[in-house]
């Protein structure tokens, strides 16, 4: 309370106007009672002078020591001092009076007959009554006012208090709320104009908390849905300085979206194009859009203007380069298969022309038309149930019924499907099962194993050459605390090149175009075999051995 401001102006004031009104009322009754104090005195030897006035007479009549004696003996009683004068200029004196100005209080009588006085009577007391009386005033007034002074300003101060005390709660309410607690309540019991203000403060304090509560609740609301989007999001005002942005855009751009606020887009991104669309968006306040390159990804933008003032832009990112990479794997893909369905039509048709323009009464050359025609009928009715094989797995059309593979029962039977192939270019065929261990076992689909094995030991017999080997090994094993089981198929051909070794298992992809297709593959099997591996939760990978040829290994999640 006392440092209120407010209340020292109001005591300061109250005090000043009390203080001046109590020495305007001790002004004027000391006044009143000075007036009554001399009328009083007045009085008093009025009195005086009524009594003493008969013996003054028989003086002034018969100036005899006897009735100058009952003078005496008269004013002695009254204690008065009296001077009584002639008309002969002879004079009684009794006591000492005042002459010429003096503030004693005189009353002057005429002695004897109206018309023709013998003498005059003076009265007045021998002391200063008037200045007794008036001591004794001035020592009241010393004693009460200091009193009722005081007593005024405790009452004073009791009454600005209660009028302060509600205002200083509104004042400290204000403060807290200026400092966030928006829910901030004044105490005021008052039920005057300070209490209905309270009330209405309380009342705008609880609407503006529930204002605000509901603004935090749609600002969390809207933080979490850009936090979760998958497009980046960027807003920035009319200088294109920065004032939000999400996780997505700090992914794209690499920033931190927290610290990048209030700092210009140009800085943030260093990205010219999109610098010019924003400024651009912002002038024209009409959208933009444009493809931007960062760090090999390929971004669509699109440039919006904020609505209102100031003006800004939103600039919303999506990042295009797995779609692109897509829409460059699909032309590829219409390419390949169309050139490779081109070959084996091309062949047909050619030879089924020959035989109707009369090479099929030729006796010694029609079985070799004939024969190339189911070549190549082969060929295609191979690369189409390839393609529908891949079509299903990626597409997830192809139920797979998991269960517990043995590995050395599904490797042999699968070496025994490609012995006289292998025998023909006296290749030898070894499974290589792990030591000590008597039965290993895999969770994949039986036939979609089988088709994983039989395509790379194709691809091992394809490639190896007269006289190699081709090796299947198995051994258990542990990824990320997870229990695997490594396969591995090696042969003894050329080899990879380490450039291509990460593009064999895209769709038609041949690493020696002219061999690949002189040796009837179609391209699309190792691709099976990846997309097969990765859907019975393992992967496959490829790699040259030291001594000559490749080793592709599969692994899968043990059983």
């Amino acid at each position: 309370m006392l440092r209120s401001r407010l209340f020292w102006k109001l005591f300061l004031g109250f005090t000043l106007v009390n203080l001046l009104t109590g020495a305007a009322l001790v002004a004027a009754t000391w006044g009143w009672q000075r007036e009554g104090a001399r009328q009083l005195v007045e009085r008093e030897v009025a009195t005086m002078a009524a009594f003493l006035t008969p013996a003054a007479t028989a003086w002034a009549e018969n100036p005899s020591p006897e009735t100058e004696e009952a003078v005496r003996s008269q004013a002695a009683k009254v204690g008065a001092a009296i001077r009584v004068r002639l008309s002969d200029e002879k004079q009684l004196a009794i006591g000492k009076t005042s002459t010429g100005r003096s503030d004693r209080i005189q009353e002057r009588v005429n002695l004897g007959p109206v018309t023709k006085p013998i003498g005059e009577l003076i009265v007045e007391r021998p002391d200063d009554r008037l200045g007794e009386v008036l001591a004794r005033l001035a020592t009241r007034y010393a004693f009460f006012f200091p009193f009722i002074v005081l007593v005024t300003l405790g009452a004073g101060y009791a009454v600005i208090a209660h009028l302060v005390s509600p205002v200083q709660a509104l004042h400290k309410a204000a403060i807290a709320m200026a400092s966030g607690a928006y829910r901030q309540r004044a105490f005021v019991t008052n039920r005057d104009e300070l209490g209905a203000l309270a009330g209405s403060f309380n009342k705008m304090s609880e609407e503006l908390g529930q204002r605000l509560s509901q603004l935090q609740e749609s600002d969390r609301r809207q933080a979490t849905v850009l936090g979760g989007m998958i497009e980046g999001v960027v807003a920035v005002d009319d200088r294109q300085r920065v004032l939000f942005a999400n996780d997505a855009a700090g992914r794209l751009f690499d920033f931190d979206p927290h610290q990048v606020v209030n700092r210009p887009l140009l800085e943030v991104v260093r990205s010219h194009p999109l610098h010019l669309a924003v400024k651009s968006a912002i002038a024209s306040r009409a959208p933009q859009r444009l493809e931007v390159e960062w760090d090999d990804r390929v971004l669509s933008v699109q440039v919006t203007p904020l609505i209102g003032e100031p003006a800004g832009a939103v600039i919303v990112l999506h990042d295009t380069t797995d779609l692109r990479r897509l829409e460059n794997l699909r032309r590829d893909f219409v390419a390949n298969v169309s050139h490779e369905l081109k070959t084996p039509l091309s062949t047909i048709k050619a030879n089924a022309e020959t035989l109707l323009l009369g090479a099929v009464d030729d006796k010694e050359n029609r079985m070799r038309f004939i024969e190339g025609i189911g070549v190549q009928s082969e060929r295609l009715e191979a690369l189409i149930q390839d393609m529908l094989t891949l079509a299903r797995i990626e597409s997830a059309q192809q139920p797979f019924d998991i269960a517990k593979v043995n590995l050395e029962k599904a490797v042999e039977s699968c070496l025994h499907d490609f012995k006289d192939r292998a025998e023909m270019k006296q290749i030898d065929l070894r499974a290589v099962p792990p030591l000590g261990i008597d039965k290993v076992l895999v969770r994949a689909d039986r036939n979609g194993f089988r088709v994983i094995l039989s395509n790379l030991v194709d691809n091992a017999v394809k490639y190896s050459p007269d006289g190699g080997a081709v090796t299947v090994s198995w051994a258990p094993m542990t990824v990320n605390g997870s229990p695997m089981v490594r396969i591995e198929v090696a042969d003894t051909g050329g080899g990879i090149p380490e450039e291509k070794q990460a593009r064999v298992f895209e769709r038609f992809y041949r690493v020696d175009e002219a061999r690949s297709r002189d040796r009837g593959g179609t391209g699309l099997g190792l691709s099976i075999v990846k997309h097969l591996t990765q859907s019975f939760g393992g992967d496959v990978a490829v790699a040259n051995r030291a001594e000559g040829g490749a080793v592709f290994t599969v692994t899968l999640p043990a059983a």
